[in-house]
């Protein structure tokens, strides 16, 4: 696997994709990662969760409300699934 490549993107990407519902992080897909791609990935969820969250809140749009709280909780998923696989392969990821 290429250096900061996951499935032939970028590991911002494939953050992004996660949060959008395009990919699902599950422990099969976790499988073939380094070490370093397990911190690579997870700094860029936790990026891309502080960044779903300083939008400004869309208070009278039931949807916009809807797609923000849907887009946390893949990103909250995928990070409970990847600090799951780090912590039984002992991988630190701070």
């Amino acid at each position: 696997m290429a250096e900061g490549q996951i499935q032939g993107k970028s590991v911002i990407a494939v953050a992004k994709d996660i949060a959008e519902g395009y990919m699902v992080l599950n422990p099969l897909v976790l499988k073939r990662f380094e070490k370093e791609m397990y911190k690579a990935l997870h700094q860029q969820l936790r990026k891309v969760q502080r960044e779903v969250r300083s939008e400004s809140f869309p208070t009278h749009d039931i949807l916009g409300i809807r797609r923000r709280n849907t887009r946390l909780q893949r990103l909250y998923t995928a990070l409970t699934v990847l600090e799951h696989a780090a912590k039984e392969k002992r991988i630190p990821l701070l």
